[in-house]
């Protein structure tokens, strides 16, 4: 482990995600804590964990950013205590909390992200043992039922979490380990820090004001998966629907739904 990116949400992790691969690091960002350390975070979240857990979750891996593993910094440095810890934040936490709604409300409100809250088996569980955890402990925020429009975000709440991290973090951080940084410096500060030559290209900027969604749809492998056990299900249930058809037509209504349960048990034996 070479890097903690401690910054919160919203100050600008996806950019900072692009910003270390560019430069050749292995980065597991939100989508692989969620994707390949579900498990390991269900336990920490659930029960605790120790320094053996995260050294053992990030031995292979070079920077680690955003929930939950920001939130974890402190525990993530004492497994790798020479690690270079880069702190983001926002100009003011106003103008964090507008990034954080909005994100929030597109995402939440995207119909394609609300089918696969629906129908994948990846999502139900990543959301009940890591996402909705971890929201409620970094934001305060509990997501709606997935077809509700009644969105609650509680701004103070929000707001005194996020300022009591960052403050946390300035406080506690050791100061020669700590680089505290805007993407909108772009690449000197950062290879500076880091002892990494600038590249030759433009300091990537990703998720500007929410708008990463559809991104996310086509090159995130968690949402990629997701996708396609979407897919999955919704072909079992037209076929499902067609065969209860046929059922109905063919045998009396107690037969017919006795056969149509027996199938829909062994389908969902395969999702599962």
């Amino acid at each position: 482990m070479k890097v903690i990116v401690a910054g919160y949400p919203k100050t600008g992790t996806k950019s900072m995600d692009a910003a270390l691969r560019t430069l050749g690091y292995t980065v597991y960002g939100h989508t692989e804590n969620l994707f390949r350390l579900g498990n390991e975070w269900k336990k920490i979240l659930s029960v605790g964990g120790n320094v053996d857990d995260f050294r053992a979750m990030y031995e292979n891996v070079d920077a680690v950013s955003d929930v939950p593993a920001c939130f974890f910094w402190e525990e993530i440095l004492e497994a790798f205590p020479d690690t270079k810890i880069i702190f983001m934040r926002r100009k003011d936490e106003d103008e964090w909390f507008r990034s954080l709604q909005n994100q929030i409300h597109k995402f939440h409100k995207n119909f394609m992200i609300r089918i696969l809250k629906t129908t994948s088996p990846t999502q139900w569980r990543i959301e009940r043992d890591v996402s909705a955890p971890t929201s409620k402990l970094a934001i305060g925020y509990e997501a709606p039922a997935v077809w509700s429009n009644d969105i609650v975000i509680n701004e103070m709440l929000a707001k005194k979490l996020y300022r009591t991290h960052n403050a946390h973090v300035l406080q506690n951080a050791p100061k020669d380990q700590l680089l505290i940084y805007s993407v909108s410096e772009g690449w000197e500060p950062l290879c500076k820090f880091l002892g990494n030559d600038v590249p030759d290209q433009p300091f990537p900027r990703k998720n500007v004001r929410g708008n990463i969604d559809k991104e996310w749809m086509e090159v995130d492998p968690l949402l990629i998966r997701m996708q396609r056990e979407m897919y999955f299900t919704v072909s079992i249930s037209a076929i499902l629907a067609v065969y209860a058809s046929y059922k109905m037509i063919k045998h009396p209504p107690f037969n017919a739904i006795k056969s149509i349960a027996s199938t829909v048990v062994d389908s969902l034996k395969t999702i599962f």
